[in-house]
């Protein structure tokens, strides 16, 4: 219990995002040892330390989420999803009410446009009651038009909603009945604390996770540069399947989709041609979920897996700041410029967030502060 609690002010605590945190518990064993640590490391990047987060507050979260009957799924335990272990930004904790199992099962993500037309509406229900027959996890955002259809064909056992504020918010008000009734029956999942009212920079996070759970992502109607697009991206970048569905290109609201297939992703019809393409995906990502070993030595420098046995001097620091600018870059070509280990480099990086001069972008890619 003391460790979730450290692990949840850790996270809690400013200039602290999933990868400055999987980094900081690798190298310091604790969230406990890391906390220590964080003054030290952000003098080293030149700034102050970080405000922690006041464990009073961490306190009271706890005690909420409790009475609210959710728990917490915190990165590295056993029943945190693999598939969303696979994220280089993957969330250190989760808030969740409802059946961990429905992510044991294969799973489906179906996202689309808010003010879809009826008949897309329709074909998303209508496609997340076929997948569900076929024991097929759903999941979804809980926004209006297609993830409202998603949820409503899947709700009576393998709806997974992923929302954007707090356990506790009920966000679009007109869907707290079918949240309630997913919080019993499927799987609710938030990132955000209880209370935390959604805003519009915490839906890309949403979409992430959607994106991270899934082993495919259905796109049905979306209109250029719509977050259903971004949650598309994030499935490509995450190695998953990619599937749309198409429509009339008189309608605005299918040129998203439209687009997709023409860039190549799968061109979906039915829950038949969804079951053929995740049929053969890794079973060990589909079947059961594997723990994160945290202090693995995996390789892959988007998966953060190493840090530097060597000391590392203000030179090298000060090369590698001149090499950032507010242009996000990613950090294997930081790692080709500077001529550092990728170790060095990422500790150094980590130092430059703590202190508040660094920030992460998707892609593993980093940038100076605009």
């Amino acid at each position: 219990m003391n460790e979730d609690f450290d692990r949840l002010r850790l996270i809690r605590s400013a200039n602290i995002g999933p990868v400055s945190y999987v980094q900081l518990i690798r190298r310091y064993g604790t969230a406990a040892k890391a906390l220590e640590m964080l003054p030290e490391l952000a003098a080293r990047g030149g700034g102050r330390a970080p405000r922690l987060s006041d464990r009073s507050s961490i306190e009271r979260e706890m005690e909420r989420t409790r009475k609210l009957g959710a728990q917490y799924l915190f990165l590295g335990d056993p029943d945190y999803p693999y598939l969303l272990t696979e994220l280089g930004n993957a969330p250190p904790a989760l808030i969740y009410r409802g059946k961990l199992a429905l992510l044991s099962h294969p799973t489906v993500a179906i996202v689309g446009a808010r003010n879809a037309s009826a008949a897309a509406c329709r074909f998303a229900r209508d496609l997340a009651n076929s997948l569900m027959t076929e024991h097929v996890t759903v999941v979804s955002g809980l926004a209006r038009g297609i993830d409202t259809a998603a949820h409503q064909g899947s709700v009576n056992k393998s709806a997974v909603a992923v929302i954007a504020g707090g356990i506790d918010i009920c966000y679009p008000p007109e869907n707290e009945k079918l949240q309630n009734q997913i919080a019993q029956d499927g799987l609710l999942l938030a990132e955000q604390p209880p209370g935390t009212e959604p805003k519009a920079r915490h839906f890309p996070y949403r979409n992430r996770i959607i994106a991270g759970l899934s082993q495919g992502t259905i796109i049905v109607e979306a209109a250029p540069r719509s977050g259903s697009l971004i949650t598309a991206r994030l499935a490509a970048e995450a190695g998953r399947h990619v599937m749309a569905v198409p429509g009339s290109p008189l309608d605005p609201r299918s040129r998203g989709c439209n687009g997709l297939i023409r860039e190549g992703a799968t061109l979906i019809q039915s829950a038949d041609d969804v079951l053929e393409l995740i049929r053969h995906f890794d079973e060990r990502a589909a079947g059961a979920n594997i723990p994160l070993d945290l202090f693995e030595n995996q390789g892959g420098p988007s998966k953060l897996r190493e840090m530097p046995n060597e000391e590392i001097d203000d030179t090298a620091r000060q090369l590698l700041t001149r090499l950032l600018s507010m242009t996000p870059v990613s950090v294997d070509e930081l790692v080709r410029q500077s001529g550092l280990s990728a170790a060095s480099v990422q500790m150094i990086l980590l130092e430059l967030e703590l202190a508040g001069r660094l920030v992460r972008h998707s892609g593993a890619r980093v940038s100076l502060p605009s």
